[in-house]
């Protein structure tokens, strides 16, 4: 190795290692890092001494000041557990009308009801409940099983179709599928259905096509829908008058709807749901619809 030699123009010894003419200077530490290394030292020493932080066996050091975010913790879930024992008794032995005209009662179920219908509800609903094709509009549509509270609390209990032994049951025919009405009597109820929401026939042979499957409709529709096609909220039919269509409104989806049939599925949150929850869902439904009226 060679000797190192003081470099002319920094001043600073050299290691005597040299590369293709290039010489590696011996430089040394700056000395700011001697400070911020001292500075960490000494941040360290006064941190052991007053923290939690050494392991002695089967226990540590507590520290001068006695810190521990253990039962810090427990404290901080005790107090939010008397808060929430307080705001949920309140919820659960007050009648609905009551909840919904408190304030600050209000104020708890849309932050709770929040929290809940996007972990429970929102994969089918969306996350603002306007639904989506194949799942109804909570927030804006006529409902299928009526509106008042306890209707919804039900439907949220026990589900529609579902295997609870409770649930609320519904389908629509597949009335082309299994051959109950023929080609030309599915396209007159067609004609007849879209009518209903408020679409003028195009032409005299649309208009004649519809006359002839508001007779189909009285037959085979109306012991659901009703005679004006409004729906039947003890069967669970909807309101075919409206704007809001669960499986599409134009005139195929129509058709595909007369020719296959449906029979949706709204799971039964009764066991999976507290009781508590149930009615803060509840709560937090009618609330949303409240807002967009």
């Amino acid at each position: 190795m060679a000797i190192g030699q003081r470099d002319p123009h920094t001043g600073h010894m050299t290691t005597g290692h040299e590369w293709n003419g290039i010489t590696e200077l011996n430089s040394p530490v700056p000395r700011v890092i001697f400070f911020f290394l001292g500075a960490a030292f000494l941040y360290s020493l006064v941190y052991w001494v007053l923290m939690p932080a050494w392991p002695i066996g089967v226990t540590y050091t507590k520290g001068l000041l006695g810190a521990n975010q253990n039962l810090a913790l427990a404290k901080s879930m005790k107090e939010a557990a008397a808060a929430r024992e307080t705001w949920a008794r309140h919820i659960e032995t007050a009648s609905y009308d009551e909840i919904l005209a408190d304030n600050s009662a209000m104020q708890t179920v849309r932050q709770t009801g929040r929290a809940l219908f996007g972990d429970n509800c929102a994969a089918c609903h969306g996350q603002d409940a306007k639904g989506g094709k194949g799942y109804p509009n909570l927030a804006q549509a006529p409902w299928l099983w009526g509106g008042t509270p306890d209707e919804i609390a039900r439907t949220i209990q026990f589900g529609i179709n579902a295997d609870h032994p409770d649930t609320r049951v519904s389908q629509m025919p597949a009335f082309g599928r299994d051959q109950m009405l023929s080609r030309p009597d599915i396209l007159d109820a067609a004609a007849y259905v879209e009518t209903l929401s408020g679409t003028a026939p195009a032409g005299e042979a649309e208009r004649a096509r519809a006359a002839k499957g508001k007779e189909i409709f009285a037959a085979n529709c109306a012991a659901c829908h009703g005679e004006d096609g409004k729906g039947k909220h003890d069967m669970g039919a909807p309101d075919l008058t409206d704007r809001f269509w669960i499986n599409g409104g134009g005139p195929q989806a129509i058709l595909d709807t007369l020719n296959n049939g449906h029979q949706g599925h709204m799971p039964a949150w009764d066991g999976r749901l507290t009781p508590l929850d149930r009615k803060i869902l509840t709560l937090y439904i009618l609330d949303l619809r409240a807002e967009r009226k």
